[in-house]
C-alpha cells in the first residue's frame, strides 16, 4: 500500500483540521510542506494536484483529494473509527452545520488570500486588516457559542468534525488578539481538545514551521 501524504502548510487551520482528523483515527501520513506564505501552492508541481491553488491535498489510494470537510468525509468513510459525525441524521446536520460555521462562514473571509487582498487591492493597514479578521470571528463565534454543550465536547465524550474545526480556528483568534470572553464554552472545549494527544500532535507548534 503506498504511503498517505498530505501537502499541507504548518499554520494553515484547513490543514489543521485534516492532520488532527489523521492523528485520531491512528492513519500513518507524511507531510509534503508547501510554504504558503512564499506562494509555492501556485507553482506548477503543486497546481497540477490542485487547480485551486490551496492546501490541504490529501494523496491517498491513488487520488488527491482537495478541500478539508471533504478529506474528512473520506476518511470517515474509509476509516470509520472513530466517527466524526454520528449516524443519527438529527445530529448528522447539526455536527456539519456547527463545523460549516468555521469552515465555510469565518475561515474563507479570513484566509490568507483574502487578507492579501485587503492590503494589496484595496490598500488596508495591518490594524484594519486585524479589525477585520476578528470581527468573522467574533460573528461566527457567537453563534457557536450558543450552540455549544453546556458540559463536554461539541462530540459529548468524544471529538467530532465541528471539534476538529474549533482548535484550529481558536488558535487563529488568539494569533490575531481576538477577545475571547464572551465564548466561554468554546474556550473550555478547546482547552479540553487541545489536551489530548492527537490534537497536540497536529498542532502547528508540533509540526513547526518550514525549514
Amino acid at each position: 500500500m503506498s504511503e498517505i501524504v498530505l501537502y499541507d502548510y504548518w499554520r494553515s487551520s484547513a490543514a489543521y483540521r485534516v492532520r488532527i482528523a489523521l492523528e485520531l483515527k491512528g492513519v500513518p501520513f507524511v507531510r509534503a510542506p508547501v510554504n504558503i506564505a512564499q506562494g509555492e501552492q501556485h507553482g506548477a508541481d503543486f497546481a497540477a494536484l490542485n487547480p485551486q491553488h490551496l492546501v490541504p491535498a490529501l494523496a491517498i489510494d491513488g487520488h488527491v483529494l482537495t478541500q478539508s470537510l471533504a478529506i474528512i468525509d473520506y476518511l470517515d468513510a474509509k476509516y470509520p473509527d472513530p466517527p466524526m459525525v454520528s449516524a443519527d441524521p438529527v445530529e448528522r446536520s447539526r455536527t456539519l452545520a456547527q463545523a460549516l460555521t468555521i469552515a465555510a462562514d469565518i475561515h474563507p473571509l479570513d484566509n490568507l488570500r483574502v487578507l492579501a487582498y485587503l492590503r494589496e487591492r484595496l490598500g488596508q493597514d495591518d490594524a484594519a486588516v486585524a479589525t477585520w479578521y476578528r470581527h468573522w470571528i467574533a460573528e461566527g463565534f457567537a453563534a457557536l457559542e450558543t450552540a455549544a454543550p453546556a458540559e463536554g465536547l461539541f462530540g459529548g465524550a468524544a471529538p467530532n468534525m465541528a471539534d476538529v474545526c474549533l482548535v484550529p480556528q481558536m488558535a487563529n483568534a488568539r494569533r490575531f488578539d481576538t477577545p475571547l470572553g464572551a465564548y466561554p464554552k468554546l474556550v473550555r472545549i478547546d482547552a479540553a481538545l487541545r489536551a489530548l494527544p492527537a490534537f497536540e500532535r497536529a498542532s502547528p507548534d508540533a509540526v513547526g514551521p518550514p525549514a
